[in-house]
């Protein structure tokens, strides 16, 4: 929370940085408003090292006044402040536009890369080319070269919450009345992982699935081969 004094009366400011679904933060607003509590609809995106860095992407929506005030706050851990509506709820719809291509992205490429190394092609070598080609994306340039293709499966972000966030996003196109064909066939492989006891696992684990049922693994040789 952050706090000002205009008119000689002091104004409340109430941030919420979570990705909670434009219903919750609109329902929010209904509360804090009638206590004089301006709320800022703040989601990031970066996960903890972005984080640690200081370096998180924050989308905001909230009267201009009251983004302006928080926004040295905001810039303590985000370093790059993206102001999308003034009406609380709509960052939290750039958030979940957000997570849902992030969710698909992952599973497509663990399924491909799977794919291709049980055709013997070199783990490193698929992900160099692809992040020279068409197909990079945010999967092959960090989650891969850091979680899995080392066996870390340490990236930043739990199965619950991804798949938390793309219910939300399914929820949020049911109300807007927007089909997202890919989108319910993505959430039904994180409801899978869900059902299989890896809940609380790095998202970057669902790849052990599609690696097991192809009796292949994708990680890096560069070791192994000194």
């Amino acid at each position: 929370q952050a706090k000002q004094v205009a008119k000689g009366k002091a104004v409340t400011h109430y941030v919420e940085t979570s990705t909670i679904g434009r219903e919750c933060i609109e329902s929010i607003v209904g509360e804090l408003t009638s206590a004089a509590i301006k709320v800022i609809d703040a989601p990031i995106s970066g996960g903890p090292k972005g984080a640690r860095k200081g370096a998180l992407s924050v989308m905001v929506a909230g009267q201009s006044q009251a983004v302006n005030h928080v926004r040295p706050l905001l810039e303590k851990f985000g370093s790059q402040i993206f102001i999308v509506h003034e009406s609380p709820g709509r960052a939290q719809v750039m958030k979940l536009v957000n997570n849902l291509i992030s969710a698909a992205i992952m599973i497509s490429t663990y399924e491909s890369l799977v794919l291709g190394a049980r055709a013997g092609l070199d783990p490193d070598l698929m992900v160099s080319v692809l992040n020279a080609s068409s197909a990079r994306n945010s999967a092959t340039l960090q989650k891969v070269p850091d979680a899995i293709l080392t066996g870390s499966f340490d990236f930043g972000a739990s199965v619950r919450t991804i798949t938390k966030d793309v219910e939300l996003g399914i929820e949020e196109a049911k109300t807007s009345q927007v089909p997202l064909w890919l989108g319910s066939s993505v959430l039904q492989v994180w409801r899978f992982a869900m059902t299989q006891g890896i809940a609380e696992d790095d998202y970057t684990s669902v790849i052990k699935f599609m690696e097991k049922w192809a009796g292949v693994e994708v990680r890096s040789r560069k070791e192994a081969d000194i």
